[in-house]
C-alpha cells in the first residue's frame, strides 16, 4: 500500500468513473468496493447497498472514489498530471479523458466527470527547463498559444536559431 492515495469525492458516479478511467489507462484495475450500510446511509442520505468507495489503480498508482454527495466540487486547484513520451500517446489520453467535457489551453483538460487532467508530453518539460533562457521562452510561447500540446510544434520553436 502506497503511502499517500488521492481520494476523489463525486456526487453519485464514482464507480461508473472509476470504470472509465481503467478503460482509459493500461495497467489499471478496479479494487474493493464498500456500500453503504444502514448506518451510512442514514447520515449520507444514500440507499443502503448503495456503492460508497471504490478502490482502484490507474497505471500502479492507487486511488479511491467516494459517492460523496453534492457537498463539494473538483476544481482545477487539484489535477493529474498524464507524463506522455510521444505525440501519439498526448493525442490518445487527450480525446479519451476530454470526451463529454472540456477541452482547455496548455494541456489542461476537464473529463465528463469535472475532473482536471494535463496530458503534458515529457519532453515538453525537458525543453522548458533547459538552461538557455531564450529556448525555454520560446517553447513556453509555444505552448501557450495550443490546447493540445504539439510535440513538432515546441520542438520546432526550441531549435529555432
Amino acid at each position: 500500500m502506497q503511502k499517500i492515495t488521492p481520494f476523489l469525492w463525486f456526487d453519485d458516479k464514482a464507480e461508473e468513473a472509476v470504470n472509465f478511467y481503467v478503460s482509459v489507462f493500461k495497467n489499471s484495475k478496479i479494487g474493493s468496493i464498500t456500500r453503504y450500510g444502514e448506518e451510512g446511509a442514514e447520515v449520507s442520505g444514500r440507499p443502503k447497498g448503495t456503492v460508497m468507495t471504490v478502490a482502484f489503480q490507474l497505471d500502479g498508482q492507487e486511488f479511491v472514489a467516494l459517492n460523496g454527495g453534492p457537498h463539494f466540487k473538483f476544481s482545477e486547484a487539484i489535477s493529474f498530471v498524464v507524463n506522455c513520451k510521444t505525440q501519439e500517446e498526448v493525442d490518445e489520453f487527450w480525446e479519451k479523458l476530454s470526451e463529454g467535457g472540456e477541452k482547455s489551453r496548455c494541456g489542461w483538460l476537464k473529463d465528463k466527470y469535472g475532473l482536471s487532467w494535463q496530458i503534458v508530453p515529457t519532453v515538453l518539460v525537458e525543453m522548458l527547463q533547459d538552461k538557455d533562457p531564450e529556448k525555454s521562452k520560446r517553447v513556453m510561447e509555444a505552448m501557450l498559444q495550443m490546447d493540445k500540446i504539439d510535440i513538432k510544434t515546441i520542438k520546432q520553436a526550441y531549435e529555432q536559431q
